[in-house]
């Protein structure tokens, strides 16, 4: 099983379309794909038309288990979806009391990877769609995870986001002795705009080879299919966002997951 967590500490750059995008690929791959919603926004779950208050087990269950959790549990949290190897682990609203629920009790930041090792015999991927704050839900995505991948829109007030999120990443991976490879993704870039191209080129010399050589444009499609509750793979194939993404999944799946460093 490999494990990708979607991650920035800067809200609004993609980070659930990218993590919607790649999971509905990959699913129509024929690889059997989890999406985990870690945000209290729940988008990517309100994407797949899943209501993460209808009484039903969530992912707050799980974190509420902690040590308990079992694969009992986590099967009743897990969410079909209507498309075919592709299924949800929702959000809810109370994720957000985590942090003051849960902060400061040892092995909290370590579910996920239980997550993780209940479902390895299900899954071929899981995709963890990050909140942009730091705090529980974060450490447990980047514990759990092998690649971070970080969306980082193309205008300077997100390169600033991205260097507290690089920051954060060489913190955790410190104090937990982790290592990850690291993609970084020029997002919502419009080639009209002199902004992006200079936005690009910014990320490109301070970031050097964890920037992927491509970048994800501007594209109604993305709106379009989030309407239709559908993978842009699936709504627009042929749409610029769709061709963007589909490079984006060869790239990764090219470098497979040997291990990169996070340099400064």
């Amino acid at each position: 099983m490999i494990v990708w967590a979607i991650a920035n500490q800067k809200g609004g750059v993609g980070k659930t379309t990218t993590t919607v995008s790649l999971g509905g690929m990959l699913a129509e791959r024929g690889k059997r794909v989890l999406l985990i919603d870690t945000d209290p926004h729940a988008s990517l779950t309100y994407y797949f038309n899943i209501d993460g208050d209808d009484g039903a087990a969530t992912l707050y269950d799980l974190f509420m288990a902690g040590k308990d959790t079992d694969k009992t549990l986590v099967d009743e949290a897990i969410r079909p979806t209507q498309f075919d190897n592709l299924a949800v682990l929702p959000a809810t609203m109370a994720l957000a009391t985590l942090d003051r629920k849960l902060g400061s009790q040892s092995g909290m930041g370590l579910l996920l990877r239980r997550v993780r090792k209940l479902v390895a015999s299900d899954f071929d991927y899981i995709l963890i769609d990050v909140p942009p704050i730091l705090g529980v839900l974060m450490i447990n995505a980047l514990a759990a995870a092998d690649r971070v991948i970080v969306p980082v829109q193309t205008e300077f007030l997100a390169l600033k986001g991205l260097d507290r999120m690089m920051s954060t990443l060489r913190m955790v991976q410190d104090s937990k002795g982790l290592k990850h490879n690291v993609t970084i993704v020029p997002t919502m870039y419009d080639k009209r705009t002199k902004a992006s191209l200079e936005a690009y080129q910014a990320l490109r010399r301070q970031h050097g080879r964890l920037v992927w050589n491509g970048m994800i444009p501007t594209d109604t499609k993305f709106r379009d299919a989030s309407t239709a509750q559908t993978p842009i793979s699936m709504y627009a194939k042929g749409s610029r966002g769709a061709f963007a993404y589909k490079g984006l999944l060869t790239s990764l799946l090219s470098q497979g997951e040997s291990v990169r460093e996070v340099t400064p």
